[in-house]
């Protein structure tokens, strides 16, 4: 077996390992949460003061090691057949969601060393953040979850469509039934579109309430029936949970598309 190989092997979640890719798969997972722990950490400005050289060193650590595991990963990515060819294949890999969050979980780091604004510096140092979203590469779970929404996007989408609509109509009658009101709060369709997400999503913040008799009607028959609107996602991703779980291994499918016959 040759040393890309292995590379490949030690650091692909979705290929079968012996005892070191367990290893290294224990390792990088301690490394994200101590990670996500320090970013918490660092916020908070009497710890920040008292341990700020300790933290200076892990995060020249953490980068360092992220840094290597992200090369090596463009090195070894080859040995997967989908990425063969050597220079092709690397920038397909690169360009996927795993890789940008390897790349962005590094980057701010390196932007230190340009001359950069130091307020856009900052933007970009909240993209260490990134680190903690390495750990879905890890967690079988999320694949579970990938196939749930690959195979409801259309219903999903169609679901969240059906919510947009919803929104405008109510914050168009809120707007006609509470503008001349309330100008400073319903003075215009999108400003009455803050309402509607409120109350749609139940949040209810209080900063925008209806007061005119009709805009307080139209309130609670939006309010009642936000809850079965937002219940139609749930809906969908709870069935396709239940489905995934439980379907038969090899159980057949007919293809919508071309109507044949499939198996799992």
């Amino acid at each position: 077996m040759t040393l890309r190989r292995r590379l490949y092997l030690t650091l692909e979640p979705t290929e079968k390992g012996g005892v070191l890719e367990r290893i290294f798969e224990i390792v990088l997972i301690a490394m994200i949460i101590l990670n996500i722990v320090a970013i918490i950490l660092v916020s908070v400005p009497d710890h920040f003061e008292k341990y700020r050289e300790f933290f200076h060193v892990f995060e020249i650590f953490s980068v360092v090691f992220f840094t290597i595991e992200y090369f090596a990963r463009l090195y070894a990515i080859v040995e997967n057949p989908r990425y063969k060819d050597p220079v092709r294949g690397r920038l397909r890999y690169a360009k996927t969601g795993m890789a940008i969050v390897d790349l962005l979980a590094i980057l701010p780091f390196y932007l230190t060393f340009l001359p950069i604004d130091l307020r856009f510096l900052r933007i970009f140092r909240l993209m260490a953040l990134f680190r903690m979203f390495k750990i879905a590469r890890y967690m079988r779970a999320m694949e579970l979850f990938k196939r749930v929404l690959k195979e409801r996007k259309e219903q999903l989408t169609l679901s969240f469509i059906f919510i947009l609509f919803i929104l405008i109509i109510i914050s168009f009658f809120m707007y006609f039934a509470e503008h001349e009101a309330q100008p400073d709060k319903f003075g215009s369709i999108p400003q009455a579109m803050w309402w509607g997400i409120a109350t749609l999503t139940t949040v209810g913040y209080g900063d925008v309430v209806p007061i005119t008799p009709l805009g307080k009607v139209l309130g609670g028959f939006i309010a009642l029936t936000g809850v079965a609107i937002l219940a139609l996602p749930t809906g969908i991703l709870s069935s396709g949970f239940f489905e995934l779980l439980h379907k038969p291994k090899g159980a057949k499918h007919i293809c919508p598309h071309c109507g044949k016959e499939f198996h799992d």
